[in-house]
């Protein structure tokens, strides 16, 4: 069985990874598969739900990444992985697991996935959603209020304090370590061209 080939989607909070993965998937969808440093979020199990949300949740050390370096080894090596299941109402792990069967292509989406040196060596392929500041503000707006019952100030504290300094101090630099810079995330067609035209070429190897 040939090794899976593991594309990394890095960018800001809001940049349009999951968009751009998302449109990757919908032109194969029988082959790809996409896994989130989100869902690696650690537990904070020992603290009540006022004291998790005040997490910084976008420094490195808010993730349990050895746990998913683990896992995508055992898919990259031919095994079935068991993955974390995280609850952002609840800023807390779940007790169930969600079942991965070994993919033909691997997307690995997160806004630190290039931070960690062991993360960032698993990728084939490494992709810097590279997006306005204002923009990514305004998507993560509009998400966190929708998707995850935030209040306007609890979004724009949360940013000020949290999300924007940890995006110039640990993010940003890693621009420098991706293969490729994509800006307009899902939005831009000629980048999806190119990377759907690698996969197309892997695949039919």
């Amino acid at each position: 069985m040939k090794k899976p080939l593991v594309i990394g989607i890095a960018g800001g909070s809001g940049s349009g990874k999951s968009t751009f993965a998302e449109k990757i998937i919908n032109k194969f969808p029988d082959d790809v598969t996409a896994i989130s440093h989100d869902f690696y979020y650690k537990p904070f199990s020992e603290m009540n739900i006022e004291e998790r949300y005040k997490q910084n949740f976008d420094h490195p050390d808010s993730f349990d990444t050895d746990i998913m370096v683990s896992d995508i080894k055992k898919l990259v090596s031919g095994e079935d992985a068991y993955l974390p299941v995280y609850s952002f109402v609840e800023f807390t792990r779940l007790e169930e697991k969600k079942h991965v069967q070994v993919p033909k292509v691997l997307i690995v989406e997160g806004i630190l996935i290039f931070h960690n040196e062991d993360l960032r060596n698993l990728c084939d392929i490494k992709i810097f959603i590279d997006t306005d500041a204002d923009e990514r503000f305004i998507r993560r707006l509009v998400r966190d209020i929708k998707e995850r019952g935030r209040t306007v100030e609890s979004v724009i504290e949360s940013y000020l304090s949290r999300v924007k300094p940890m995006h110039n101090l640990f993010v940003e630099p890693t621009k420098k370590l991706a293969d490729i810079i994509v800006t307009n995330g899902g939005y831009n067609v000629a980048a999806l061209d190119v990377i759907n035209g690698k996969i197309g070429s892997y695949l039919s190897e």
